[in-house]
């Protein structure tokens, strides 16, 4: 590998295990804290973080993903910023559901007044754009949400992996590098760091 490459490296983080996700209700937008499961999760992160250096940690503003990186930062204590980029996509009238209840609601999987696909995936990608001008050459922590991951690793590997095909675990972690002018997956769900 050349020494001149310039590469930026960011470890996505799944926010941890929330009372929704124990019974699988659909989050989405709605603002959810983590449980007692979720902030062990998050302190195992740090933990399993701790080892190497990092430049910066982003979150999501929502509650879920902001707790999980304030508990990381407690560890690495980096500079810490908000991101509205990655929040989590609105799933509109389906928020609330259990599996159950969205087949017996939406068994065409059409939630009404969900956030379109399309919209979704450019303001991620918008916002991946974003860290990579402002922290080129970095090694970022950036804690979102279930489909936001997906939808990164989607884009970046053309649909091999994420959206429809990776169930992402509750903190789990995924590295994506930006080299050469693209993006790359690293690795996926990693959550060898998780004692659940």
């Amino acid at each position: 590998m050349r020494e001149d490459v310039i590469i930026t490296t960011i470890c996505l983080i799944r926010h941890g295990e929330t009372d929704w996700n124990a019974s699988q209700k659909l989050q989405g937008a709605t603002d959810i804290p983590l449980n007692t499961t979720g902030i062990l999760q998050a302190e195992e992160c740090a933990a399993f973080l701790e080892s190497s250096q990092w430049d910066v940690i982003i979150t999501s503003p929502l509650t879920r993903a902001k707790q999980t990186a304030e508990i990381i930062n407690e560890k690495l204590n980096i500079p810490f910023a908000e991101m509205a980029a990655f929040k989590e996509k609105s799933f509109g009238d389906a928020e609330g559901t259990t599996p159950q209840e969205r087949l017996e609601r939406f068994p065409d999987k059409i939630f009404p007044n969900q956030e379109d696909e399309q919209s979704f995936k450019e303001r991620i990608m918008t916002g991946i754009h974003e860290i990579n001008q402002t922290y080129q050459g970095s090694m970022v922590l950036l804690v979102a949400h279930g489909a936001v991951i997906n939808s990164i690793l989607g884009t970046i590997s053309n649909g091999e992996i994420g959206a429809g095909k990776t169930k992402l675990v509750n903190a789990c972690i995924s590295n994506i590098y930006f080299q050469e002018e693209k993006w790359n997956v690293r690795d996926f769900n990693q959550a060898s760091h998780l004692s659940g």
